[in-house]
């Protein structure tokens, strides 16, 4: 290969080094090279190898030092990724026409927010910022039989939101409001706009889907008020009687045609979490969302596309009461490779058992993030590239991971962890030791911390992480990092034997580096995987000092949160390497 080609290659991996906290990915790399350099697709088998020893190379220097040289080499392409990372929000439409910008999310208290939810929340609230306008929260809690809200949720979510950081400047909760749903009720049926229908689903379903009119349509306006009012008054049981509003029998989509309003819920046998049976006829969505939609004020609807539909529906209702139907903004689905986003299936798992809680790593909810470490800034700073965008957009949890990276990394102080644990007992110790190792390389301001090793009759006791296995064989030298050089012997009894030799950095070029934690001075360390499955193994006894959410890094094994201390040991929920 050419130098230039070698070259374009440096370039590449230093590049998306200085991207990924200075570790560059070959792969990532090699289809930035191609993609800047149509021409090598052709070498591609031939570049792989090239581009490997180059990456290698490039991730052996520090982060700094790679900055540097991207500044000298390439500044232009400092600045060009500086400038993408600024990222700005698209304006709302005709925001201009408007004195104060309302937006809204509107959970339903069934369950906990997850990532998806999360760019309603976030977009909604970041708007309204924006624009200085005003931001609601609303819970959507009118379906006390199929969509049951539990109270536990209403503050969960609360928790959720206030963790993003979106604070919100009113709460409403749509079972308080039934009274109001019942007004614009009684208004519709009054003015022929919706009628109280009695046919079964299926006699409904085969006439509308034919574009013919239900024989309660045309009902006198006397005999709809006295179906509604004995709607009210308990007069008909779940199921035999729907308030249905007038739409176009000949529209399009079958769905649009005579929609549903309210129905009958039989609220005994589905009492609601915060009103009981207080009730038994409740709005359907199209109702309860679009009168609170107007009544509060909500200038700017900002949800999926899959409420499509749902505009049309409402467009009819705003029609029929001479209101204005707010601007809106349908975004496409945001997909998680590798994770489901389906809150019925993860409600499922829930009832089922197959999961622990709302908190369970192996779940997208933010409530699992938040105790795995992930930082609310990069679930915001990955909702912004997201952005509201109307097409569907599947991310890989890399890209999340690298997010995240970057905010925590600077704030993670670093120690040592042995997972499945290797015992080593090194003889020709002489003296003890008292290590001070930097709670963080590139920031000497947090401070270190303290490994002691006393050696009892010259041996000394560690525990090495099972990963390091493989180099702990027989004649290797080896040395331990910031302590000093072992020269590896028999292993007896599953323990390793070995002889100090010696201090000097100068004959390391070539040893394996790795951690250790010295017995004496170790307790126990368990690790949550993101697939709920234990890393145990002994840890460093400075953990001890953390307080609980505290954001740490393991060398060489990755980031986390501790989520239990005490004397004896540690509980850590791992977020990613």
């Amino acid at each position: 290969m050419s130098a230039e080609v070698e070259e374009k290659i440096r370039k590449a991996a230093v590049l998306n080094a200085i991207r990924h906290e200075g570790k560059a990915d070959s792969k990532a790399v090699l289809g930035n090279l191609l993609g800047d350099n149509p021409d090598l697709r052709n070498k591609a088998r031939e570049l792989i190898v090239l581009v490997q020893k180059v990456v290698q190379e490039t991730n052996a220097k520090p982060l700094n030092e790679l900055e540097e040289i991207a500044k000298q080499s390439w500044p232009d392409e400092i600045v060009k990724e500086r400038a993408e990372e600024v990222r700005t929000l698209p304006p709302l439409p005709n925001a201009q026409n408007y004195t104060l910008i309302v937006t809204r999310i509107a959970p339903n208290p069934d369950f906990v927010l997850h990532i998806g939810n999360a760019r309603a929340a976030v977009l909604c609230h970041d708007y309204a910022r924006m624009y200085k306008g005003k931001f609601i929260v609303r819970f959507e809690d009118t379906d006390p039989r199929l969509k049951k809200a539990q109270l536990e949720y209403y503050d969960l979510i609360r928790e959720d939101l206030r963790w993003l950081g979106c604070e919100w400047d009113a709460e409403y909760i749509q079972s308080d409001r039934l009274e109001i749903y019942y007004d614009v009720g009684r208004t519709l049926v009054s003015k022929g706009a919706a009628y109280v229908c009695e046919c079964k689903p299926e006699q409904f379903r085969g006439l509308v889907n034919q574009g013919v009119a239900c024989p309660d349509r045309d009902l006198l306006a006397d005999k709809q008020i006295e179906r509604w009012n004995r709607m009210l008054e308990g007069g008909y049981g779940e199921g035999q009687a729907v308030v249905r509003v007038k739409t176009d029998l000949n529209h399009p989509n079958p769905a649009v045609r005579d929609w549903p309003g309210f129905r009958v819920i039989d609220t005994k046998q589905n009492p609601h979490p915060r009103v009981g049976s207080k009730y038994s006829v409740w709005p359907l969505y199209n109702i309860a969302s679009g009168v609170d939609d107007h009544e509060l004020g909500i200038t700017h609807v900002i949800r999926g596309k899959e409420h499509l539909t749902n505009m049309t529906r409402q467009r009819y209702l705003y029609d029929h009461m001479g209101w204005k139907y707010p601007d809106a903004v349908h975004y496409g689905r945001l997909k998680v490779e590798g994770m489901d986003l389906s809150k019925s299936r993860l409600m499922k798992a829930l009832e089922l058992g197959e999961v622990t809680g709302v908190d369970d790593p192996r779940l997208g909810t933010l409530a699992a993030l938040r105790r795995r470490g992930y930082s609310p800034e990069a679930i915001r700073k990955l909702i912004w590239d997201v952005g509201p965008k109307p097409v569907d957009v599947t991310i890989s949890w890399d890209n999340v991971n690298a997010l995240n990276r970057k905010i925590i990394d600077p704030t993670s102080p670093r120690f040592y962890f042995a997972p499945d644990p290797i015992k080593a007992r090194v003889s020709g110790v002489k003296k003890e030791y008292e290590v001070k190792a930097p709670l963080h390389p590139q920031h000497p301001e947090m401070g270190t911390r303290s490994l002691s090793i006393r050696p009892r009759e010259g041996t000394a006791e560690f525990y090495f992480s099972g990963s390091d296995s493989s180099i702990l064989k027989a004649n290797q030298s080896v040395r331990l990092m910031g302590l000093f050089n072992l020269k590896i012997g028999r292993s007896v009894n599953g323990h390793v034997n070995a002889e100090f030799a010696g201090e000097a950095i100068s004959e390391t070029h070539d040893m394996p580096m790795i951690q250790w934690v010295p017995v004496e001075e170790s307790i126990s360390a368990q690790v949550v995987l993101p697939d709920a499955s234990v890393k145990n193994g002994f840890a460093e006894t400075g953990l001890r000092s953390l307080k609980v959410d505290s954001v740490i890094q393991f060398v060489r094994f990755g980031f986390g949160r501790v989520d239990r201390v005490s004397e004896n040991g540690v509980s850590i929920y791992f977020a990613h390497q």
